[in-house]
């Protein structure tokens, strides 16, 4: 599960990022309900991949 919240976020980190630098609008659903300054699009997509690199790191140490 937090593999999927992980890159959902990444998803929603980058598109807000690259909406908001490159086209001058918000892409994603973040931007409908909060109004975040643009460092925090990037701070989303970090949080994304530690959650994702949390999961598989995880699922490794259950296999052992």
């Amino acid at each position: 599960m937090r593999g999927f919240i992980g890159v959902i976020a990444i998803i929603q980190g980058l598109g807000g990022f690259a909406g908001r630098v490159w086209f001058d609008t918000e892409w994603g659903f973040v931007g409908r309900f909060v109004e975040l300054p643009l460092a925090a699009y990037l701070g989303l997509a970090v949080v994304g991949l530690a959650l994702l690199l949390w999961s598989g790191h995880d699922g490794k140490k259950r296999e052992s």
